[in-house]
């Protein structure tokens, strides 16, 4: 009796070693022909689309970002997306176009921006976009005066660093270096830094990248061009500001026979203040314009098949927004991130295109007001359509169209033999640099949630980066082919493992 026991179990367990087999050759075919429908050229022509003339730029609460919201949301509802339990885009003409918004008001750099400064009685003016660029959240500024450099600005007498001591900056504008000195390991943020400007009584700031640069900042390609930067210092009193370009901060400081670069070595060195007034007078001249809009996410879902797993979700997502048109320069952001957004339609049209019907159910994300500080993302996470405690991965695809041809896969609450066995599934395993935490980005607010994380970004230097030269013509459509693969099969693999 034992043995025939034995003899059924043996055939049973065989009977569902053989199913089990067949059912994973079956969903492994179904990848292998969902990544061979993927095309480069397909998401370099939605890149071109939305970094072109018709969403100028997708600031967030403007018009120009609601229309690309419309845009994704139709591709969604071609594809047979869900509705994810949202309400219809506002003063939409027809379809059923889901979206998760709110009351935004954005901030507009008027042309023309002026920065002027003069030196033993003549004046030189700046060139806009190339030697300076306003804080694009920084109110109206008309400002004439005198100009002292206080090293990286911070002003933090208990932990030993007051680069304001003994220095009377009453009156003038101040410029500091973005970071902090090798060494200091307070943390310590622009908004950190535009505070004590104030509470120290500047009327204005400049800030500049330094000479020498950290490796993380080398590896971004990080230069020493003005970038599209927000402050958002959410002061009553902010600060007019603006970020100079490295070799207009060596200029100012060269003209009383200073050397930036040695002051910023001897501040990461000893870290003692190198504090002084330097021999020019600013000019800062610029008008902002607030208008009243919405924040607008766009959701759509594959909805999950099995009973038991259905319930959970995994959440693809990829921020929309740019920094639309500011003083006089379009800021077309093509990898920044029109490169993810096309990477979000296509791996949701490979998975409806191969019948995917996978275990747990599928979110895709397109956020808007990231570069704002994450607000779309975290307009999600504190309203989320699907529970978070149910959500059993967060994926961010973010400047997915230029790199060196490898892939950064930022990690947290996932393992890397799962990225890692992703990347085998893709064709891809010899391009992947796999971290822990990658700061910045619409996966933070998931992950400060407590759910896993993933962030997929095309791996070396992005030279374009928040500059009005990220344009569709520097976009490569094989680093989105990758990108794009990747996800897809990372996230078959999340949607459909047991």
């Amino acid at each position: 009796m034992n043995r025939l026991r034995a003899f059924v179990v043996a055939c049973a367990l065989s009977s569902v070693s053989t199913t089990a087999v067949a059912q994973e050759s079956a969903i492994a075919q179904g990848l292998d022909g969902a990544l061979a429908g993927i095309s480069g050229a397909r998401m370099l022509a939605d890149v071109a689309r939305l970094s072109g003339p018709e969403f100028n730029g997708r600031q967030t609460g403007t018009a120009d970002d609601v229309r690309s919201a419309q845009f994704v949301a139709e591709r969604f509802d071609s594809l047979g997306l869900f509705a994810a339990g949202t309400r219809p885009l506002p003063d939409s003409a027809s379809g059923p176009l889901w979206v998760q918004s709110e009351a935004f008001a954005s901030n507009s750099i008027q042309a023309p921006a002026i920065l002027e400064w003069t030196t033993q009685g003549a004046t030189v003016s700046a060139r806009v976009g190339l030697d300076f660029l306003p804080i694009l959240d920084s109110p109206s500024a008309n400002a004439k005066a005198p100009l002292v450099f206080v090293g990286y600005g911070i002003s933090d007498p208990a932990h030993g660093l007051d680069e304001y001591a003994g220095l009377d900056v009453r009156d003038h504008v101040v410029l500091f270096l973005r970071g902090r000195p090798e060494g200091y390991a307070q943390p310590v943020t622009h908004e950190d830094k535009e505070r004590a400007a104030r509470q120290h009584g500047a009327v204005a700031f400049l800030t500049a990248t330094g000479p020498i640069v950290s490796a993380y900042e080398a590896r971004r390609g990080i230069g020493g061009a003005p970038m599209a930067f927000t402050s958002q210092a959410n002061e009553e009193r902010p600060l007019p500001g603006a970020w100079i370009s490295t070799e207009l901060a060596e200029h100012l400081l060269a003209a009383d026979g200073r050397s930036l670069r040695e002051a910023q070595e001897r501040l990461n060195q000893h870290r003692a203040p190198r504090s002084a007034p330097i021999s020019a007078a600013l000019h800062l001249a610029w008008d902002s314009q607030h208008t009243s809009g919405a924040l607008v996410n766009v959701l759509g879902l594959i909805a999950g098949q099995d009973p038991a797993l259905r319930e959970q979700v995994l959440v693809i997502g990829a921020h929309r927004d740019h920094f639309g048109r500011q003083a006089g320069l379009l800021f077309p952001g093509a990898d920044d991130n029109a490169s993810g957004t096309a990477v979000l339609i296509e791996v949701a049209r490979a998975f409806m295109s191969a019948g995917f019907a996978p275990k747990r159910t599928i979110l895709f994300i397109s956020f808007s007001g990231e570069e704002q500080g994450l607000l779309g993302s975290r307009l999600y996470v504190g309203k989320p359509t699907m529970p978070l405690t149910r959500t059993i991965a967060m994926l961010n695809v973010d400047h997915a169209g230029i790199g060196n041809g490898r892939l950064t896969v930022g990690l947290t609450g996932l393992s890397k033999e799962t990225a890692t066995q992703a990347g085998q599934r893709a064709g891809l395993a010899e391009q992947l640099d796999l971290y822990g935490f990658f700061p910045g980005g619409d996966h933070v607010p998931f992950k400060e949630a407590g759910v896993p994380t993933a962030t997929i970004v095309g791996a070396g230097p992005h030279p374009h980066f928040h500059q009005p030269s990220d344009r569709v013509d520097t976009v490569a459509p094989d680093i989105l082919d990758q990108v794009a693969r990747y996800v897809l099969a990372l996230s078959w693999h999340l949607a459909d493992a047991p």
